[in-house]
């Protein structure tokens, strides 16, 4: 393949992830994967598919409905060398396994000094659509931001996808690897060469001069839609995805807030106490000697989420809600919305894996 070639090369998501799981299972042998349905045909959205039949069930298997007690065998497979990448079907599950993940996982290296290490790779699947509801459909990033010695990735792009797993597999820190189920089929370019998405930066992905969006994880790709409707009557939006949440890259966002004059932060989870009250503060930190930037919150309503379709609409940010906070902020003016219909990813969705 030439290189021009290869630079063009499209794959989805759940493909990139897929691929850059095979390329390290394939460069390092002490890499597993582990979790539930991991190895069935459908394998977890593609992105664990065949993984078993390519380096054997000792390598890619199926676990028992205990999430506490597989996040021990991660840890402790983790601390004799080995590298484990944990599924989990729903991010929810993780509230199962907290003690584990914020008492031991996070905590060992600093505690032995730096002579221990636990990289393990937990991922950690959100979304919306068909009826996910209060337990199956939670985003709970901001809980393991809080939380020192541990990782949070959230990418959005292909690209970001394969480079950041790459990334967390390699990190000898515990990595939770958020995934939102409606970005598995959305495409974009993916080199098939070895790199890594390092941590700690943010990607500007539209530029703009009236408003700063930075939007977190499937909230990235409304945000981008949102940039267009602004677009067509003349207002600019700058959106930024963070793609890695601790640690977070103030400073990109913090330059841009300072040009703009004007945050909205679109999070994929709760306002109160949330990624996007952090990304806020710091940002004001920054900038309060200089220039005090407009900055508004969008995200869940304050509610557990609704299973029926309608509530649910209604429940998560979109790019037309998006576009419309936008534009207050910008003009002041209430009451304009753009025109649109449902995202193409969320109509097409064909759940409920």
């Amino acid at each position: 393949m030439s290189s021009s070639l290869e630079a063009q090369r499209e794959l989805s998501y759940g493909e990139a992830l897929y691929e850059a799981t095979a390329q390290e299972m394939e460069r390092d042998p002490d890499v597993f994967v582990f979790g539930l349905g991991v190895d069935d045909p459908k394998g977890m959205y593609g992105t664990t598919q065949d993984l078993h039949r390519r380096f054997g069930a000792d390598r890619n298997f199926d676990t028992p409905l205990s999430e506490d007690a597989m996040t021990g065998v991660a840890i402790g497979a983790a601390l004799a060398g080995m590298r484990p990448i944990h599924v989990h079907q729903r991010m929810d599950f993780l509230l199962l396994c907290m003690n584990q993940l914020v008492n031991l996982a996070a905590k060992t290296s600093y505690m032995f000094g730096g002579t221990s290490a636990v990289p393990m790779v937990v991922r950690a699947i959100i979304g919306r659509s068909w009826g996910q509801g209060a337990q199956h459909s939670q985003a709970l990033h901001s809980y393991f931001m809080h939380i020192p010695g541990i990782r949070v990735v959230a990418p959005t792009t292909p690209y970001d996808a394969k480079g950041c797993m790459l990334a967390a597999i390699r990190d000898n820190n515990p990595v939770i690897f958020m995934e939102h189920r409606m970005l598995y089929n959305l495409r974009g370019i993916v080199p098939e060469d070895d790199y890594v998405v390092p941590f700690g930066k943010a990607r500007i992905l539209a530029q703009g001069d009236d408003v700063t969006i930075v939007a977190i994880s499937h909230m990235v790709v409304e945000a981008v839609r949102a940039h267009h409707h602004l677009a067509a009557i003349g207002l600019s939006a700058e959106i930024i995805d963070p793609v890695s949440l601790a640690p977070l890259d103030i400073a990109t966002i913090a330059a841009s807030v300072e040009r703009t004059g004007r945050l909205l932060v679109v999070d994929n989870g709760w306002i109160m106490a949330g990624a996007g009250a952090e990304i806020v503060a710091q940002v004001v930190e920054q900038l309060q000697e200089r220039r005090l930037p407009r900055v508004r919150r969008m995200g869940f309503a304050p509610t557990p989420c609704p299973t029926t379709k309608p509530l649910e609409d209604l429940y998560y940010p979109n790019a037309r809600t998006i576009a419309a906070a936008a534009h207050t902020m910008i003009t002041g003016k209430d009451g304009w919305i753009p025109e649109g219909g449902e995202a193409r990813e969320i109509a097409e969705f064909k759940g409920p894996f």
